[in-house]
């Protein structure tokens, strides 16, 4: 059953239509992300849904509530909505310990002192800052505090937690361990997130489901594995994972690429019907699905070999067009310099101005 929903919202900024009659619903406890890049419409969403924008068009409800709606002219400011906010500035106060940063919002709410304390102290315990809560937010890493700040969200005991780029400015360390702990805490507290990023390993590590924006439309809606391997058209497939994109040439007798005959060994999946009759094609592989064979494929030459810890990477030059592949590192495949042969074992077809 849905909990937030999402109507028919637009928002403009003059002529620009950055969110575009967006329909979207969430499920109470649900993880949802909001994936895609600089200017899609994203950030948009989350603040609209925050309050911190107002909508040009539709409506927008959590659980039995109203928050927003251009018809009716109803609007419920942000500090109303009871909404755990984190960001990807800090935004902790550095004269406050950092006690006094996770409570002061419980205190602005005037609730009772032991309600103050027993929410602190659980927010606190639940992000691992119980040993530094007297301290100065100042005096912690990064990663402490980010810590702060999800604790400070956490004391409100929020239904939904909007999280808008909360970990980008992390190293990398630091962004893969909070990504799990946000997970545990929510799992813990029962909260639905939604989640803006442009990071597509974080939203596949945190998701239940993500959705692919692009130009303030949305692409796709699905699982990660859903989107990953069943990318809805070619913008969600390059921008999920790694991609290699080739113009194919198509005549009776088979493919080719530039000028050299593609073995019907080399290519797994077959044309798809849409694409019958037309005299090229895009094919699109992820270079984990490209595999490096003695014959029946297309023939190559390495270029670049690099040792990447537990991938090798190559580059592979094939009729004038450069192919990433990515095997295992215990996988045995070409030296640089060498003549080499690959086949493509889940290739995707587009056409070529999609």
């Amino acid at each position: 059953m849905s909990y937030i929903r999402l109507v028919n919202v637009t928002k403009r900024f003059g002529n620009v239509t950055a969110v575009d009659n967006l329909n979207l619903e969430i499920a109470k406890g649900e993880c949802f992300s909001m994936l895609g890049p600089s200017g899609c419409g994203k950030t948009t969403t989350l603040r609209m849904v925050a309050g911190f924008e107002d909508l040009d068009d539709g409506e927008i409800h959590v659980g039995d509530r109203l928050l927003s709606s251009r018809r009716t002219n109803h609007y419920v400011p942000p500090e109303n909505r009871d909404f755990g906010m984190v960001f990807q500035a800090f935004a902790v106060w550095p004269h406050l310990s950092v006690y006094e940063n996770v409570a002061f919002p419980l205190r602005l709410r005037k609730l009772p002192a032991a309600e103050i304390e027993n929410r602190t102290r659980d927010a606190l315990r639940h992000t691992n800052l119980m040993d530094v809560a007297a301290g100065s937010p100042s005096d912690l890493s990064g990663g402490g505090k980010q810590r702060v700040a999800l604790a400070r969200a956490l004391a409100i005991q929020p239904d939904v937690m909007l999280l808008d780029e909360p970990l980008s400015s992390l190293d990398p360390h630091l962004r893969e361990e909070m990504r799990f702990e946000i997970k545990d805490l929510q799992r813990h507290y029962g909260f639905s997130i939604l989640y803006v990023t442009h990071d597509q390993s974080e939203a596949m590590a945190l998701s239940d489901r993500i959705m692919v924006m692009k130009l303030g439309v949305v692409q796709q809606v699905g699982t990660p594995l859903e989107v990953y391997t069943r990318p809805a058209n070619k913008f969600v497939f390059s921008f999920i994972g790694l991609s290699n994109f080739i113009d194919i040439d198509i005549a009776a007798s088979g493919f080719s690429l530039g000028g050299i005959a593609i073995p019907h060994s080399a290519v797994a999946t077959p044309l798809p019907d849409r694409l019958l009759g037309a005299p090229r094609a895009t094919l699109a592989s992820r270079p984990s699905e490209i595999d490096f064979v003695s014959e029946g494929g297309l023939p190559g030459t390495v270029t670049r070999r690099s040792y990447l810890g537990e991938t090798t990477d190559y580059l592979v030059e094939c009729g004038g067009h450069a192919l990433r592949v990515q095997k295992t590192r215990n996988s045995p495949g070409p030296r640089e310099g060498e003549n080499c042969q690959v086949v493509f074992r889940q290739p995707h077809w587009y056409a070529t101005d999609e």
